[in-house]
């Protein structure tokens, strides 16, 4: 098959490298610097669970030609910029999967692309850029679970099989909002408290776990409001199970400077709650918190 990559960084490389090397072709798409340092380098990945290794790649600033699937792999606050790498008359009928953080991006996407084509994703994973080309994979999984209220589920099967294949465990659900909030509620407590307090994951869940539960509590009653469950019991597990010494990406892109996905996470935790009137005060003093403690890197471009 041949797999668009856009946004090459941690988790976006980590597939590629995956997928090059099990013999699929890719295409990366990224700034003209980058995409000449994966032409000619490849991507380098290392990996406790897939060993070390360096997959040869192509690379591009924007899409040329179709493809069965381009991953969408950027952080939520590039995404707008970002398609303009994507157009739709290169996609064609390729399907278009967007790993992002948050929920509420699908119906963005589906403003640019025909709604059948793009199919949600969400994966759990540790993996970081450590510099252009360079990926490494530290969690000792890579989950990718699928689900598309518009797409012929043969599309997600056809897509599930090679990722399965190179190692990256996907399901195709059939709820894409449960999909996404079940990612919402795993990912927001750890985002929100570990940026907050600039503490690791074994912080989070040993120093703050009574907020860790309060916030599992009010993603859960949100998540309820809206039709779709959440598991607390399994949430709670998950984090015991997390390497104490992982870094959230939002604690990470605080650490550098970068802009923050509060908007994509705690924005639309906040909207989601206003929305079906569920109260949830340790959610929006938290928003409030790092709002105020990182001004101006708190809001995505609309």
């Amino acid at each position: 098959m041949t797999f668009a990559i856009l946004g090459p960084g941690g988790v976006g490389g980590l597939l590629a490298g995956l997928l090059s090397r099990a013999g699929h072709r890719v295409i990366c798409l990224a700034r003209e610097t980058t995409a000449e340092t994966l032409r000619t380098g490849g991507i380098r990945v290392r990996s406790g669970v897939f060993g070390d290794f360096t997959a040869p790649v192509l690379a591009d600033t924007v899409l040329r030609e179709r493809v069965d699937a381009c991953v969408v792999a950027v952080k939520a606050t590039a995404l707008p910029s970002a398609l303009e790498r994507v157009p739709a008359e290169a996609l064609g009928e390729g399907l278009l999967v967007p790993l992002l953080n948050g929920v509420e991006h699908p119906v963005l996407l589906r403003r640019y692309y025909a709604p059948e084509l793009v199919v949600p994703g969400a994966i759990r994973v540790e993996s970081t850029r450590v510099e252009p080309g360079v990926v490494e994979h530290g969690s000792p999984f890579v989950r990718l679970d699928l689900a598309s209220a518009h797409t012929p589920s043969e599309r997600l099967a056809a897509l599930a099989e090679p990722l399965n294949q190179v190692g990256v465990t996907t399901r195709v659900r059939d709820d894409e909002d449960e999909v996404l909030w079940n990612k919402m509620a795993f990912l927001a407590p750890m985002a929100l408290l570990s940026t907050r307090y600039a503490v690791l994951a074994g912080g989070v869940v040993g120093e703050h776990r009574d907020e860790l539960r309060a916030l599992l509590a009010e993603i859960a009653a949100v998540c309820e409001a809206n039709g779709t469950s959440v598991d607390q019991t399994a949430g709670a597990a998950l984090y015991d199970a997390f390497p104490a010494a992982t870094r959230s990406s939002m604690q990470r892109d605080a650490e550098a400077g970068r802009p923050l996905e509060l908007d994509a996470i705690g924005g639309a935790l906040l909207r989601a709650a206003a929305r079906h009137g569920v109260p949830v005060p340790v959610a929006e003093r938290l928003v409030g918190e790092l709002t105020r403690l990182a001004p101006g890197l708190g809001s995505a471009p609309g």
